[in-house]
């Protein structure tokens, strides 16, 4: 057997020291569950056909995503307490939950199901899904702007995280407050989410990069 030479034998003692470092490779599906202080999902809706641009988030959110990178398929499964939405302004807000708006005592939750899609190197660019708001359940596809894991720094676990967006029309879901005033339909929703692997998931799942010390 010929001896590799020097510079090559130092590249392949190099490799195989970072794959020992990076441990067993992440493959196949894992679960996650929403990390509720870091997922905020917000909106921005008109006012009287531009006058200004309404701006809330909504402040409690759980559910689970699932992932596997390898085969590019996952799915989303998240629930959105609609008494929590905050426009920063507490006489809003209280309209905004009465029956004008999210009749928050019949609607209590908004639901988002859907599955992850267009995956590119390992990433979702796409989720195809439904979204049920006010007691209507409608299409809403969403754009992944942003993804990525990474080891959790103190939990030394897999952190997924993404940033998605989508627009839609409120009255489509029985939300027409201000149409006839010439209010703007269309309501931009943005997700801002991150979700940390379960225990059952991570025992044979880790990520791809351990903390550096």
């Amino acid at each position: 057997m010929t001896a590799l030479p020097p510079f090559t034998r130092h590249a392949a003692l190099a490799t195989l020291a970072m794959a020992s470092a990076l441990g067993p490779v992440h493959a196949g599906p894992a679960t996650y569950t929403i990390d509720p202080m870091h997922t905020y999902p917000s909106f921005e809706a008109d006012h009287f056909g531009g006058l200004s641009t309404w701006r809330g988030k909504f402040d409690r959110t759980s559910g689970k995503i699932t992932l596997d990178k390898s085969a590019g398929t996952g799915s989303v499964d998240i629930t959105v307490d609609m008494a929590s939405a905050d426009f920063g302004l507490d006489k809003m807000n209280e309209a905004a939950r009465g029956p004008e708006l999210f009749d928050v005592t019949k609607y209590p939750h908004a639901i988002y199901k859907g599955k992850l899609t267009a995956f590119v190197n390992g990433a979702p660019t796409k989720v195809a899904g439904e979204l049920t708001l006010h007691g209507v359940t409608r299409p809403l596809e969403l754009t992944v702007n942003s993804f990525k894991c990474m080891p959790h720094p103190m939990f030394k676990r897999e952190l997924c995280g993404a940033d998605a967006s989508a627009t839609f029309k409120r009255d489509t879901f029985g939300m027409d407050s201000g149409k006839s005033y010439g209010f703007n339909m269309d309501v931009v929703l943005r997700i801002q989410v991150e979700a940390l692997i379960d225990d059952a998931s991570a025992k044979d799942k880790v990520a791809s990069v351990q903390p550096q010390h």
